[in-house]
């Protein structure tokens, strides 16, 4: 007697197994990965007094699109309405870095994500952070935030602390809910319109 496909199907569904369907994932291979994951699970769970824990990443490649029309107001009986097409601004970068203890989140858009452009972001968040308190980073392994300016302008600021999370471990990194919440639902975490952003 023969396989036929509703008896695969019956024994598939019986014992929980979808093999059509596939996760993916990637263990991380790096020898101080218990070591980070305690220091950032630490700055999470008990961050330092008279500190800010900042989550911090770029976003990159980001389309910056406009609607080629004003969206039509909402009022009763009326949904609110745009156009269906729009205009390529080309693409932007978006830098991002969200306080852990309000939830308040401090965005840049640029157009490339170069060294330049971190250090950049650095003053930024330097200039609105309250200037008596130190400030923990939690980035990952991007070289642009090791590079060789970015280490002589740290250790001119000395409140900044940085916070490197292991390599193939994205997800200890806050930020990244954020940059995924702002795929998913098409907006960028800032007041900045997507010409704004491209022309920044």
């Amino acid at each position: 007697m023969g396989c036929v496909p509703s008896l695969v199907q019956r024994v598939w569904k019986d014992n929980g197994l979808a093999p059509h369907r596939v996760k993916t994932f990637k263990v991380s291979n790096d020898p101080k990965f218990a070591e980070k994951l305690v220091d950032i699970v630490g700055l999470y769970l008990n961050p330092p007094e008279h500190a800010l824990v900042l989550s911090c990443d770029e976003k990159s490649q980001i389309q910056a699109l406009d609607r080629t029309q004003k969206s039509l107001p909402l009022f009763p009986g009326r949904l609110k309405t745009m156009t269906h097409d729009y205009k390529r601004n080309g693409t932007t970068t978006l830098f991002a870095a969200i306080e852990l203890a309000e939830g308040k989140v401090i965005a840049e858009c640029m157009p490339q994500h170069r060294h330049q452009e971190w250090i950049r972001f650095l003053k930024r968040i330097d200039k609105d952070t309250p200037p008596n308190l130190d400030l923990h980073l939690i980035v990952d392994n991007y070289a642009t935030h090791k590079h060789p300016k970015v280490l002589a302008w740290l250790k001119k600021h000395p409140r900044f602390h940085m916070h490197f999370t292991p390599t193939s471990a994205s997800w200890l990194n806050v930020i990244e809910r954020l940059f995924f919440q702002s795929t998913r639902s098409g907006t960028l975490p800032t007041t900045a319109s997507a010409t704004a952003c491209s022309a920044a």
